[in-house]
């Protein structure tokens, strides 16, 4: 049966009238059962349907949300948490219906101690708007997944990015959290000491969880110095092998890349399409380096001799403000730019990552499994740390090509898993990976299955996720 097929068929757990009833009472207004919002936030940016849910909260305060999962509770209702819905694996939709609890609302920058580097945030705060916030400060937050995703979202699905290879992902870079449990109760993960042995760690816990172990409400964020100098640039290979032969050396030298990303010649053609880059088609790296003016400088001219013993052309660079944004809003609007090479059909988007010295073998064997399927499906990649997408695109409404896509996930997938990888890098696992759990972590899943009944007995947050 198809993934998309079995998820049609999941049971329902309504929230009735007698819940509603007490929502409104509580929430008024800001409670919406329109069935346009409702869709809105039963969403989800892959070919897995749709599935609403029955009413829609917008929370204002943590009370807000103890609030509603005490109501949600004694109802059994599903809850399930929403930030600004640009997660990739289904993990916003309602397969059981309930109530989406939206936090765009929970928007504020609570606390900024620039003596710390450090900043507690709502979970609506989306990182363009916390780094807007800290401007005048000289500190920036780098985790950048691309959409301006929240916070709370960016948390939940333990994201990355561009930025990774340097600065980590969100679970290097969450202190602390506080986070509303199934049964209404507010706990808080840690304090503000950048370090700790205190107990287990329920930050860690709760980060990458997806929202089915609590929901969080706050989190205290490290934060960086932005750099003296920036520089950021492009360079042509031969062939995909060759850049990412580059990507494993420059890693492997310990040159302090902030980003480096791969895009493939399809890839290139339809950034050139989207955003006018007039690059040849041809596998690129586009980089970006960190520090002062001098150490920036070594480490273009060590990564340039990198890159010319693995066929690549000169590295073009720039510290100009205006076209390092362009250049990273190409690579950020890939997304768009890839619906171009086939008009009408729908990005299907995948990750998986590997060990760096993998990578090479790994991008080789799935170019090959493409080219097989006949399928248009660009790569790119956020390659510094052995993480890259392919992006399919997929007729949704062709079982065929859907089952297609099916099977190439599939094998993607266990390519990864055979090359000590996993099979999410950073989209996390949702509805649309769940089946690929059991074969990455084993017996694991069996801990994790007593830890979500412990901590969620009723399993009513975000039912339907991650456990296969």
């Amino acid at each position: 049966m198809a993934l998309a097929d079995a998820i049609r068929g999941t049971s329902e757990r309504r929230a009735g009238a007698a819940v509603l009833a007490a929502l409104r009472e509580r929430f008024g207004e800001r409670l919406a059962t329109g069935e346009d919002v409702r869709r809105a936030h039963g969403h989800t940016t892959t070919y897995l349907p749709n599935q609403m849910p029955d009413a829609v909260v917008f929370a204002e305060t943590e009370a807000d949300v103890q609030t509603l999962v005490r109501l949600c509770a004694a109802h059994d209702v599903p809850i399930v948490p929403f930030g600004t819905g640009s997660s990739l694996e289904g993990q916003v939709n309602a397969p059981e219906g309930g109530v989406s609890l939206d936090l765009s609302r929970m928007d504020r920058v609570l606390a900024v101690h620039p003596e710390d580097l450090d900043c507690v945030v709502e979970p609506g705060v989306t990182r363009e708007a916390l780094n807007a916030h800290l401007r005048d400060t000289g500190l920036f937050f780098p985790i950048d997944p691309g959409a301006n995703a929240s916070l709370g979202g960016m948390a939940a699905t333990r994201a990355s990015g561009t930025n990774a290879v340097r600065y980590g992902t969100m679970r290097d870079n969450v202190i602390g959290l506080t986070a509303v449990m199934a049964d209404g109760s507010l706990v808080r993960t840690a304090r503000r000491a950048k370090k700790t042995s205190a107990g287990y760690d329920l930050t860690r816990l709760l980060v990458g969880a997806e929202g089915t172990l609590g929901i969080i409400t706050s989190l205290n964020l490290k934060l960086y110095g932005i750099p003296e100098t920036v520089l950021s640039g492009v360079c042509a290979f031969e062939t995909v092998k060759g850049a990412c032969d580059a990507v494993i050396q420059t890693v492997q030298a310990g040159i302090p890349v902030a980003r480096i990303e791969l895009l493939d010649p399809l890839a290139i053609r339809a950034a050139n399409m989207h955003s006018a880059l007039g690059l040849p088609e041809a596998p690129h790296l586009f980089v970006e380096l960190h520090g002062s003016a001098g150490s920036v400088a070594e480490q273009a001219e060590f990564f340039a001799a990198i890159t010319a013993e693995n066929g690549g052309g000169a590295f073009e660079g720039s510290t100009l403000t205006e076209e390092r944004a362009r250049l990273w809003k190409a690579r950020h609007s890939f997304y768009w730019a890839g619906m171009l090479l086939r008009p009408g059909a729908r990005a299907v988007a995948t990750d998986v990552c590997v060990p760096v010295s993998r990578l090479s073998d790994c991008i080789a064997d799935t170019l090959d499994d493409i080219g097989r399927c006949g399928m248009i499906a660009p790569i790119v990649g956020h390659v510094g740390d052995g993480n890259f997408h392919v992006q399919m695109m997929v007729d949704v409404e062709s079982p065929a090509e859907i089952e297609m896509a099916e099977a190439f996930i599939a094998r993607l997938n266990g390519r990864a898993l055979a090359m000590d990888g996993t099979c999410t890098g950073e989209h996390g696992i949702g509805q649309g990976k769940r089946s690929f759990l059991q074969a990455e972590l084993g017996e694991a899943v069996s801990v994790m299955r007593t830890i979500k009944t412990a901590f969620d007995p009723q399993n009513i947050l975000n039912p339907g996720k991650i456990l296969p």
